[in-house]
């Protein structure tokens, strides 16, 4: 592919937890037993900050990323597959940036900033989401700015989150879902050694419809991420 630009990303983020239903009227009968032990959840995460690569660093969600939410809610597809906010707020932001928090609280996943480093500017975001972990595996998503694409960013992102996830927290099998006309971002997957399994049709709703998307996937078996060269965009 000729100095493709990646699009907005791979594998959305999870949406915010739906509420739950309504509360249940008493029972008929006996009264209630004593209430049993509460199961525990999964431990909270500490999302780390690391090098990926000379020019960008991945770290926690900072309150001062409200400037790449607010160019993020601009971009015309990021917010159909993510919960960045399609109208931008100050409390819409804010309210993003602590589901990061949560998000990590509460043993969902790793939410990561990606930050240029020569100036501390963020454009764009990766995740690594742990929802079927107890199954041995896991998904990966992310996005960018307009103003950070085809510049190399999403492929340093995501071979440095893989790397660390194969090598240091030992997920069996990383995933993510492109759909099928986001040839760029495919082809970054590719570049970092993910392989096309198949598609899999109407798959995730996108805005108003059901779209397919084209699953990519890496195992630990299949070796390092971080042996494999880099391509240039």
């Amino acid at each position: 592919m000729a100095a493709p630009k990646p699009g907005p990303g791979a594998s959305p983020d999870p949406g915010a937890a739906p509420d739950s239903g309504p509360t249940p009227g008493p029972a008929l009968g006996p009264g209630p037993g004593p209430d049993p032990a509460p199961t525990p959840g999964p431990d909270p995460l500490t999302v780390p900050s690391m090098s990926a690569g000379p020019d960008f660093v991945l770290r926690p969600w900072e309150m001062s990323d409200l400037t790449l939410v607010r160019e993020a809610s601009l971009d015309p597809y990021i917010p159909l597959i993510t919960t960045i906010p399609a109208r931008y707020s100050d409390a819409a932001a804010e309210a993003f940036v602590r589901r990061q928090w949560e998000r990590a609280a509460t043993g969902t996943g790793y939410p990561f900033a990606i930050v240029r480093s020569r100036d501390r500017r963020p454009v764009g975001a990766i995740g690594l989401w742990l929802r079927d972990l107890p199954e041995g595996r896991a998904s990966l998503g992310y996005w960018l700015t307009a103003s950070a694409r085809g510049q190399g960013v999403a492929r340093a992102a995501l071979r440095t989150v893989t790397g660390w996830a194969l090598r240091d927290l030992g997920v069996p099998r990383l995933q993510l879902f492109v759909e099928p006309w986001n040839t760029a971002s495919a082809q970054v997957a590719e570049d970092v050694g993910f392989r096309r399994e198949g598609l899999l049709r109407g798959w995730q709703q996108v805005g108003d419809e059901r779209r397919d998307m084209t699953v990519y996937a890496l195992l630990n078996t299949d070796g390092p991420a971080d042996d494999r060269a880099a391509t240039a965009n």
